[in-house]
């Protein structure tokens, strides 16, 4: 294999780097996978298959939450702070001042916390239909929001709140029944945190280094000695793409085996495929040999993955979709993980309606996959008024309809309607997510799950005329369906009047609306 420039000098650097070794602490210093049937060989995780707890939740909650969202202006802050020139950077230096003399460092103290009832939250989100919850872990800031043993400075523990919060919301999860999760950014986190190690390049600070360059500080920002010298403008190309030392790599291991060993979780997420080689199949080894098993033996955890290739027919791992969802059904469950608004909390942002995360749920439900969304919280811990009302539409849905939505599976198709007849077009050569481009579900579009014997037919609005029509289920169509026997609204006792026939079944809703009807309602319908 051909050795980069970038490999050729980190070689050079190498006995450099090893006696820098001490400056970047314990963190760097070798742990290993818990023994088990699993290891950090990628053979050893293929025997592994998702758990069908899993594929009966359907939906959970995430709170994308850390000192980035004490800002208030969105997503990536701690990064594009230092992008000379971005809204971000532009922000920082009218609010805060010079990026040379307040530094992301500078910002931790206002992550606060100080409204943050996670008790209170998971009664909401449980009562909104969360089979389960995740964490914020790590993000690509480097910030551990648990008693981290390999970050013992920049912690939530130790700083910014003062407390354990992957341990308080594991706790509130538990307590009521609801699988924990969490998620890691921080395989990014080397790179991606480069422009700190910069400096503006015009004005009256020009040439005047941000904090990133300060050694003080590179157990936040990166310790880049051994690095080539032109690392951090080059590395800006590719903020994801996870270009890192083996010392490094192993600090990351040893991070997320921490999360993971103290805090059991059911779930854990990182932020593209499995990264680091032996590293991050190490991290998903541990997932598996420390938690809890299924009643065959199986592990009982699920580790999700944004690479097709690491988690084929639903072995080694579950496949996930950012912002994006399946044009068709699989046969392995899935997850799209998706946000009302911007990832990290932004003043002012503008959210998804009850209804848009309804529809993407029951597209996604009716397909075989799982809905993650994201409600980032502020600063103090706090949704804001509209988060919360998003919140109230979403539970009054799932309380009515929700027996159509958890345990179920796919029927022999989808769906039907206009929404199923357009082809949307991607990019597949960068981040190209499909979920703005895929048109608002109506009252001709329909979507199937099925329990049983037992078929729903969600309806994803109120017709005009006041009568459902659904082709899918034509006696003489590809499907050959049973004849309907009992057809039934959920949340309405009352039998429905329906014609079954070569056309398909036409079933007259009747009586009020539901106050949820514009959402979209579900049919039982029941075969001879």
């Amino acid at each position: 294999m051909k050795t980069t420039r970038r490999q050729a000098l980190r070689m050079m650097g190498g006995v450099a780097a090893a006696g820098a070794l001490a400056t970047r602490g314990v963190g760097a210093l070798a742990q290993s996978v818990t023994p088990g049937r699993f290891t950090d060989a990628r053979a050893s995780l293929e025997s592994y298959r998702i758990p069908e707890w899993f594929a009966d939740a359907k939906f959970g909650i995430w709170a994308h939450w850390g000192p980035q969202s004490a800002v208030g202006d969105g997503d990536w802050y701690a990064r594009n702070m230092y992008m000379e020139g971005s809204p971000q950077y532009e922000y920082h230096l009218k609010r805060f001042g010079p990026q040379s003399k307040v530094g992301y460092k500078d910002l931790i103290h206002l992550f606060t916390a100080s409204e943050w009832d996670p008790e209170h939250l998971m009664d909401l989100y449980q009562k909104a239909g969360a089979k389960y919850f995740f964490s914020m872990g790590v993000h690509h800031d480097g910030y551990d929001m648990w008693d981290s043993k390999y970050q013992p400075r920049w912690n939530a523990v130790a700083s910014g709140p003062k407390k354990d919060i992957v341990g308080l919301w594991a706790a509130a999860a538990r307590k009521r029944g609801i699988r924990f999760g969490v998620s890691e950014h921080l395989s990014n986190s080397f790179d991606w945190f480069a422009p700190s190690h910069l400096a503006d390049t015009k004005g009256p600070y020009a040439g005047v280094p941000y904090d990133g360059q300060d050694k003080a500080y590179a157990d936040l920002y990166h310790d880049y000695s051994g690095e080539p010298a032109d690392f951090a403008k080059t590395i800006l190309k590719d903020p994801m793409g996870r270009d890192a030392p083996d010392w490094w790599k192993q600090q990351y291991f040893n991070r997320v085996k921490d999360l993971i060993d103290q805090h059991q979780p059911d779930l854990l997420y990182t932020d593209g495929g499995i990264p680091f080689d032996q590293y991050g199949l190490g991290t998903v080894a541990e997932l598996y040999n420390v938690g809890p098993k299924t009643p065959h033996g199986q592990p009982g955890t699920v580790y999700f993955s944004k690479t097709e290739s690491d988690c084929i027919n639903g072995a080694s791992c579950t496949m996930d979709h950012e912002r994006s969802v399946l044009g068709d059904i699989d046969p392995n469950p899935w997850q799209t993980d998706t946000c009302i608004g911007q990832w990290h909390y932004k003043l002012g942002a503008k959210y998804k309606s009850p209804k848009k995360v309804i529809d993407m749920l029951v597209d996604i439900v009716s397909k075989n996959g799982n809905l993650m969304l994201n409600i980032p919280l502020p600063a103090t811990g706090m949704p804001d008024a509209e988060e919360f009302k998003i919140l109230e539409g979403i539970t009054a849905w799932t309380r009515t309809n929700g027996e159509g939505i958890y345990a179920t599976r796919p029927w022999k198709v989808y769906g039907e309607g206009p929404s199923t007849k357009v082809v949307i077009k991607t990019d597949p050569t960068k981040f190209d997510p499909n979920e703005g481009k895929k048109p608002d579900l109506g009252a001709t579009d329909v979507r199937f799950t099925t329990k049983g014997e037992t078929l729903y037919a969600f309806v994803m609005g109120w017709p005009e005329d006041g009568v459902a029509k659904i082709a899918s289920l034509a006696l003489d169509g590809p499907q050959k369906p049973m004849k309907a026997m009992d057809v039934r609204m959920l949340g309405q006792e009352e039998p429905l009047k329906f014609v079954h026939d070569g056309s398909g079944l036409r079933v007259t809703l009747k009586g009020e609306k539901p106050a949820t009807a514009a959402i979209g309602v579900a049919l039982r319908v029941r075969f001879v």
